[in-house]
């Protein structure tokens, strides 16, 4: 019996998706905004590993643009995946990833100030014994953490914002608040907001003293509505399987269906954990893995040099995860959404996602254009599980 391995490169998009208009997003297109981005400035995107496996193909089938630098023909199994679910967030993409479409509508805070109602806040405050909260409106988190971070040291009042995803986010000091009790007033949250089909509620502490010396931590945690069905990982461990959850995929599905997991300071560190659960894993196992950076630091900052060196980085790591894979093993790369950090704006956009599949012995392949669940569906064939209710394999 085999392994699968599943790895998540958080907002690498690549365009083309055709309900995009219906987001706000027509036009978007990460890969290929970036990689154009890189050869007009005379320095050509540096990603051999990603481009063998057939990248400038499936940003060609996905979006119709013909990224410069990624000829050649691919050695691996590369296609595009549409998503389905009405959202463009990362539960959501993880979810149908792993062969769950969302079955609902999220609810997502309007774009008012404030944003989240007194029904949120007034319990909130009262339950967790806050003195109350600050901000409260749509905002990406550096600049919150800029402009409130030292009135919350100085008030203890923690700063709350949300975005075009369905969430909420509290951001605290790690020591002038405490990291336990900001982990412990976003478990009261999320008690609040889940009934109303908040997907998330994210835990953002930070360290510093200074708006100028403020810096997020790692110890970042997301905590996520359950999944309505069983997913891939479920459906593994339910066959006697283990699933090793790399970086945020445990907070992502609530901690269901997870057996083992690893965290890390940043990227480099999550290929590190990556590279050491395939040394442990056993036939029948999934190492499911999401790298958050991308998203993170450059895509929600609009850092297209950033986001280029990242993708430029991890690209450079690819050959180690690929010699950790052994004979029968299938490792698929792929993307939750994108975050065109070319595109207005600082939130999340519709797009297609790469399908780039290999393994010892995997005979390359045109997969096309195919769905989110789709991956699932080919990772779950690929252990000998059986049909899920979404997707089809595409072995």
């Amino acid at each position: 019996m085999a392994r699968a391995v599943l790895l998540v490169m958080d907002s690498v998009g690549c365009g083309g998706a055709p309900d995009a208009a219906e987001f706000g997003d027509a036009g978007a297109n990460t890969l290929g905004h970036i990689i154009g981005y890189r050869a007009e400035a005379g320095r050509p995107l540096q990603a051999p590993n990603l481009a063998a496996l057939g990248l400038g193909a499936v940003i060609r089938a996905a979006s119709g643009i013909d990224p410069p630098g990624f000829d050649g023909t691919p050695v691996g199994i590369h296609g595009a995946a549409t998503e389905v679910s009405r959202g463009k967030d990362t539960p959501t993409g993880h979810w149908e990833l792993a062969g769950v479409p969302v079955p609902w509508d999220w609810h997502y805070f309007p774009r008012t100030e404030p944003a989240i109602p007194p029904e949120v806040i007034e319990p909130l405050i009262e339950r967790a014994g806050l003195p109350g909260t600050l901000f409260n409106a749509h905002s990406s988190g550096m600049p919150v953490l800029r402009d409130y971070g030292e009135e919350h040291v100085a008030t203890g009042k923690p700063i709350l914002y949300t975005s075009a995803d369905s969430v909420l986010q509290i951001c605290a000091h790690e020591t002038h608040f405490g990291l336990e009790r900001l982990y412990e007033v976003c478990r009261i949250a999320a008690e609040i907001v889940h009934p109303m089909r908040v997907g998330r509620v994210i835990a953002r502490p930070f360290v510093g003293e200074t708006s100028s010396t403020f810096s997020r931590t790692p110890n970042r945690k997301d905590l996520a509505i359950e999944p309505p069905e069983a997913t891939l990982l479920d459906r593994v461990v339910a066959a006697g399987g283990r699933t090793h959850a790399i970086g945020k995929i445990g907070d992502i599905f609530a901690h269901r269906g997870v057996s083992a997991l690893a965290k890390g300071k940043d990227d480099m560190a999550l290929v590190d954990a990556t590279v050491e659960a395939l040394g442990r894993a056993t036939d029948g196992d999934l190492v499911f893995a999401n790298y958050v950076e991308f998203d993170s630091l450059y895509g929600h900052q609009r850092d297209v040099e950033g986001y280029a060196r990242a993708l430029e980085v991890f690209d450079s790591r690819l050959p180690e995860i690929s010699a950790a894979l052994r004979p029968g093993d299938l490792m698929i790369v792929t993307a939750d959404h994108g975050n065109d950090p070319t595109f207005r704006g600082t939130d999340h956009t519709r797009e297609r996602v790469p399908v780039l599949g290999t393994g010892p012995g995997i005979e390359p392949r045109d997969i096309g254009i195919v769905g989110f669940a789709d991956v699932g569906e080919t990772l779950a064939a690929h252990l000998g599980l059986a049909p899920g209710r979404h997707g089809r394999s595409f072995l």
